[in-house]
């Protein structure tokens, strides 16, 4: 499939029949004066900007990653410089397409505090089958914040428009923060389903050759099993057990560890081995730092 590189926003707003932007690092966007043609379909796009897009009555499946979403409902999602996705359109049937599209070119976060922390908001790397799903008062809290935006966007630019606008969007992305954290929460059969899933897995890796041949599991190849971002994977461990998907991967190290030293009489390094250490030097170390006991410590325990 092809790739087009949209390098900046005014080019977007060629490509989508827009007027001039405003702004050359920012524009924001109502989605009924989009313009969508069948000869995008078969694209696939990588902006070199971020995109926060509010999407209403979008009959469309979005691809993003390896993860289709169908879009029949308002969701929010968050696209950041360099990923790639495509859009495959039903021309006929945009005419109800309703919501907004913020596009910020990283340029215009310069010298503010947000070029660095807005890699704090791991949302920017969901998938989109992990997009927000908005109550209609945690839309209508945003829609009053894209507002102030848009009134400061149409107002004379002066020395304090881009850090009022900045604000604004920091303000965005908290509130985008607070309301994943209660997604998390809220969704709770689908979250758990992927807590039991991500516990079965861990059980399979460390009962099978795979920990010698391989070592441990690695974040991704554990996101990957279960169909969802590091990020979004991360995330939700957080809320859900306080703890990290690495700290999970650790925790069931330290257990299976804990059954080996107790009930078979193989060394440190035998276990170690097992355990996918090249050193047991390493192994022990880890072991000490879980445990406050060195594994011959925890051994000695239970004679």
């Amino acid at each position: 499939m092809q790739i087009h590189r949209i390098k900046s926003i005014s080019e977007y707003h060629r490509l989508r029949g827009l007027p001039k932007p405003q702004h050359p690092l920012i524009s924001l966007i109502d989605f009924e004066s989009l313009q969508y043609s069948p000869d995008n379909n078969h694209i696939s796009w990588v902006l070199d900007f971020y995109s926060i897009a509010l999407k209403k009555n979008f009959d469309a499946k979005i691809k993003y990653g390896q993860q289709e979403y169908d879009f029949d409902e308002g969701v929010l999602f968050f696209i950041s410089p360099n990923q790639v996705f495509s859009i495959e359109v039903k021309i006929n049937e945009v005419s109800n397409l309703a919501g907004w599209m913020l596009l910020i070119h990283p340029d215009f976060f310069w010298k503010t505090t947000l070029a660095q922390n807005i890699r704090k908001y791991d949302f920017f790397d969901y998938s989109v089958n992990e997009a927000l799903f908005l109550s209609d008062k945690e839309e209508a809290t945003l829609n009053i914040i894209i507002q102030n935006i848009q009134n400061e966007y149409h107002s004379t630019i002066d020395q304090f428009s881009q850090s009022i606008i900045i604000s604004q969007i920091e303000t965005l992305l908290n509130y985008a923060d607070r309301f994943y954290q209660r997604q998390f929460i809220t969704r709770k059969i689908s979250n758990h389903q992927i807590l039991d899933r991500l516990e079965k897995l861990l059980v399979d890796y460390f009962n099978s050759d795979d920990i010698v041949s391989k070592g441990l599991p690695t974040v991704q190849y554990l996101a990957d099993s279960l169909h969802v971002s590091q990020g979004y994977l991360s995330g939700l461990l957080k809320v859900l057990t306080g703890q990290s998907t690495q700290q999970h991967i650790h925790n069931k190290l330290i257990e299976k560890a804990k059954e080996k030293l107790s009930t078979t009489a193989l060394s440190v390094s035998e276990i170690a081995y097992e355990l996918g250490f090249e050193h047991s030097q390493s192994f022990s170390k880890l072991f000490k730092t879980k445990t406050d006991l060195s594994p011959s410590e925890f051994r000695k325990s239970f004679n």
